[in-house]
């Protein structure tokens, strides 16, 4: 006797939702008999959307992975910042790395917990995952993002070789480390959305470069701009708008290259108001704008920043103490971010047109 299409089909749906049942099962058991050492870390990094971190003070992060038309991946920090490179592969890998050490002692846990609950980061975790994912990953349908991992990042063990964390769903805390690293893992949680935000004001190869104008406000006489001249550049006065002939090649592409990973050093949310105040009261030294060949310009406004007076103290003759940093200064970036540079990175940068022009 031979089945009708429609009994044939009501055969074929009862054996997949069977198996879905099964596999559902398997998986269940699967994570009830899984040992920590298995499974306390992530294991597939690469599925991470977002991670979510607060404290108990009230900071909190949010950092999302998004994927570019063209496929690749990038960070953006609380929505909106660029994320640093390094930074993100440091946390990923500390999620990837991370194992259990030890239990901790069981007369000690109650203290650990109160520990815990007073002062600790809360890290969620977000992965991609499948509502139908059978046959180890060879079938994968209807793809969500999912909260799939909390923990609670605690203080550094007394050996600073490990930290205490909990993860929600587990009844005790437990001592994690990553193996061959020496020190704790505490630091990497932080929620300073500072820490995690790209320092990069511009990545752009030669030919991406339209234009680079140096704008000096104590000597208008030395601004200048190099500007894209066909497949070359020139190179102008710009407050005569005078053309510079024969200007030093090598200075002027050396100032160009800098531009392929031109980074701040830190941004200046922490700096005492008083010094920022009197910093940018006289207004600023340079202002640098560059263009790149889609149009799309970034400021650079370059301030002196001094020494905090209170270093002076601590010096062994005081009349010595440089008003100054030799070292840094204080810059603003496209008028919304307020950063300190470094020298030794801008000198090839910030320098007057005589320095690129042997003047006649």
């Amino acid at each position: 006797m031979s089945l009708s299409r429609r009994t044939k089909n009501i055969i074929i749906i009862a054996i997949v939702v069977a198996a879905g049942v099964a596999a559902l099962i398997v998986s269940l058991t699967r994570g009830k008999n899984a040992t920590f050492e298995q499974d306390y870390h992530i294991a597939d990094i690469t599925t991470v959307t977002k991670i979510y971190m607060a404290d108990k003070n009230n900071h909190d992060v949010t950092l999302t992975r998004t994927i570019g038309d063209n496929g690749d991946t990038a960070w953006v920090v609380d929505g909106k910042y660029p994320a640093s490179k390094p930074m993100i592969d440091l946390l990923t890998e500390t999620l990837n790395t991370m194992r259990i050490r030890s239990q901790v002692n069981k007369n000690a846990v109650p203290n650990i917990i109160k520990d815990i609950a007073a002062a600790s980061v809360k890290v969620e975790v977000y992965q991609m995952v499948y509502f139908i994912d059978w046959f180890g990953g060879r079938l994968q349908l209807f793809p969500h993002e999912k909260l799939t991992t909390t923990y609670y990042v605690g203080r550094e063990t007394q050996d600073q070789m490990a930290t205490y964390m909990f993860r929600e769903g587990d009844k005790v805390p437990f001592v994690i480390h990553i193996p061959g690293f020496r020190g704790y893992l505490t630091p990497t949680f932080s929620t300073s959305p500072y820490t995690w935000r790209s320092h990069n004001i511009v990545a752009l190869d030669v030919k991406q470069i339209e234009r680079v104008q140096l704008d000096i406000l104590a000597a208008p006489e030395e601004s200048f701009a190099i500007y894209r001249d066909g497949e070359t550049f020139a190179m102008e006065l710009t407050a005569s708008h005078t053309v510079l002939p024969g200007f030093d090649t090598a200075r002027v592409a050396q100032m160009l290259i800098s531009m392929r990973n031109l980074n701040f050093d830190e941004y200046a949310a922490i700096v005492p108001n008083a010094n920022m105040d009197t910093s940018f009261r006289e207004g600023p030294r340079n202002i640098l704008t560059i263009t790149d060949t889609a149009h799309v310009s970034h400021e650079v406004k370059t301030y002196i920043k001094y020494v905090n007076p209170d270093d002076a103290k601590a010096m062994p003759n005081p009349e010595l103490y440089n008003t100054f940093d030799i070292d840094r200064l204080y810059a603003i970036v496209d008028n919304k971010d307020t950063v300190v540079l470094q020298y030794y990175v801008f000198d090839n940068i910030l320098q007057p047109a005589s320095f690129f022009f042997k003047k006649q």
